[in-house]
């Protein structure tokens, strides 16, 4: 039997505890999951792309333990379809937090099977407690002095901290 190889899109800028949750009920969907970064010229991350990985990796090998090996973190610029492609992905994982994310992301799930009906998108819930956080959420309160803990990985907290203090 081949691996089942499932890829979750985002700037992870920063990863969350949404994200994690999301990327948590991932490993029980694939054998391996890619992280994978977007990446866009136009757009200035708070935090750049080696950070981004660095705080995935931390944040996944503290939650998962030793299922932390499973998820690989890749990056791409282009159609999430194409990197999902390029590193043999059969799963397309998209996290809901309400509705509105449903409405978007069913669009999404349409037009990408059109041009990929190769692969397969599941929507994941994300669990009551971390419905509510955003990563822009997150940037605006951490830029602003206060608690980002309840909503980020520790080792996110601290480069958060650390960003906002320069």
């Amino acid at each position: 039997m081949t691996d089942r190889i499932a890829i979750y899109a985002g700037s992870f800028d920063p990863l969350t505890n949404g994200h994690l949750d999301v990327l948590k009920a991932s490993l029980a969907v694939a054998d391996t999951v890619f992280a994978a970064i977007g990446v866009q010229p136009s757009k200035k991350p708070l935090f750049s792309f080696d950070e981004r990985v660095e705080l995935i990796e931390k944040s996944a090998a503290a939650e998962f333990g030793a299922d932390s090996h499973r998820i690989k973190v890749v990056a791409f610029d282009g159609l999430v379809i194409d990197a999902a492609r390029k590193n043999g992905a059969s799963i397309m994982i998209r996290g809901l937090r309400d509705g509105t994310d449903l409405d978007y992301e069913m669009q999404m799930a349409g037009m990408n099977e059109t041009m990929a009906p190769e692969l397969q998108t599941v929507f994941l819930p994300a669990s009551p407690s971390v419905r509510t956080i955003t990563a822009t959420l997150v940037r605006q309160i951490a830029s602003m002095g206060g608690d980002i803990r309840p909503f980020v990985p520790e080792v996110v907290a601290g480069a958060l901290t650390a960003k906002f203090a320069k």
